[in-house]
């Protein structure tokens, strides 16, 4: 039971966790909401990447691989990232699919379309 990153230097750390485990939860998160999952999906499949980057830092770099703070601060990093990626596509999907409904208010907010006006002319043809 290892320390907090004990015996890992900074750029093993950066290269496994920030890029390549970071770059997988990107495009799980991404394909998560790609397949109208809900978002605890992604909370449990990071839990998974974590554990799947805890023992690439084992296998290659001999590092801790049942580190439970190592382990912590990793699968929080990759909740984040995955879950920033979850809500950008989401967004994207609502805007796109939905482009009478919502529009894009930020990268990762929509809101309700606002009514149309009615025509301005004010030729409205009466029923009869």
């Amino acid at each position: 039971m290892g320390g907090f990153y004990t015996d890992e230097s900074l750029l093993q750390i950066a290269l496994v966790t920030g890029v390549i485990g970071g770059g997988a939860a990107a495009l799980s998160g991404r394909a998560i909401a790609s397949t109208w999952r809900p978002y605890g999906h992604v909370v449990g499949y990071m839990m998974i990447l974590g554990a799947a980057v805890r023992f690439v830092h084992f296998s290659l770099f001999e590092g801790t691989f049942l580190s439970f703070p190592s382990y912590t601060a990793d699968t929080l990093y990759l909740v984040l990232v995955g879950c920033a990626a979850w809500r950008i596509t989401k967004t994207s999907q609502m805007v796109r699919q939905y482009d009478w409904l919502y529009e894009r208010e930020a990268l990762l907010t929509w809101r309700d379309r606002p009514p149309k006006e009615a025509d301005a002319g004010g030729t409205k043809a009466t029923p009869v």
